[in-house]
């Protein structure tokens, strides 16, 4: 996939603010200091375009990007970040589930986890909630740069049992640094976007 476009469209508060024009959606989600912002950046070759910031949580919101005139790319709040005020945290739960299970064209929920950390109980709940949702999962490990090569076979095994993976389904090493995995990743989600829609009716 080639990046002939990218472009900030809406940022959403309520689940009435959702874009209306029925475009296939692939969301991001992870940690609050996963890096989901610096992928963004460098998955859309737009710097600046999603807000980077050295404080974690400040994405409170769904942020709406609108890349080759094609499909929305959906930035999610994180999750996880202690010092987020409670009273934020709740209402994030509810937008992010709402959204989730809304009946929109998602094609895929990318899901950022921490090369080094791997996965935490907060990564397992997400998980969780894709699966309740029969969501189509591309797991990243974010930061690959900062992760040894020697330790990385390992890393992947722990991930992919931690989540219960399927031997079919690929972990994708990322480094917004150095531009690793972004090419397997657009492909990936070049596939959804092109391919009939993955996400199932509900139980």
């Amino acid at each position: 996939m080639r990046i002939l476009s990218a472009e900030f469209v809406t940022s959403v508060a309520s689940l009435v603010q959702l874009p209306r024009d029925r475009r296939p959606e692939i969301a991001v989600s992870g940690r609050s200091n996963v890096g989901k912002s610096s992928l963004i950046n460098c998955l859309l070759r737009r710097g600046g375009l999603a807000r980077v910031s050295a404080v974690p949580g400040r994405t409170q919101l769904l942020n709406f990007f609108l890349v080759n005139q094609d499909f929305y790319l959906v930035d999610l709040p994180g999750y996880g970040y202690a010092k987020v005020p409670e009273a934020i945290r709740r209402e994030w739960g509810p937008l992010v589930e709402g959204y989730l299970k809304a009946g929109r064209d998602l094609r895929a929920v990318i899901l950022l986890l921490d090369a080094r950390q791997g996965v935490t109980e907060k990564d397992l709940q997400m998980k969780q909630l894709l699966d309740e949702f029969l969501l189509d999962c591309i797991p990243v490990l974010t930061k690959i740069d900062k992760l040894r090569k020697t330790a990385r076979h390992a890393q992947f095994r722990k991930v992919a049992e931690a989540l219960g993976l399927g031997g079919s389904q690929v972990i994708i090493p990322f480094s917004a640094k150095s531009e690793e995995g972004r090419e397997e990743l657009l492909a990936g989600i070049a596939s959804r976007v092109k391919g009939d829609r993955t996400r199932r009716v509900h139980r």
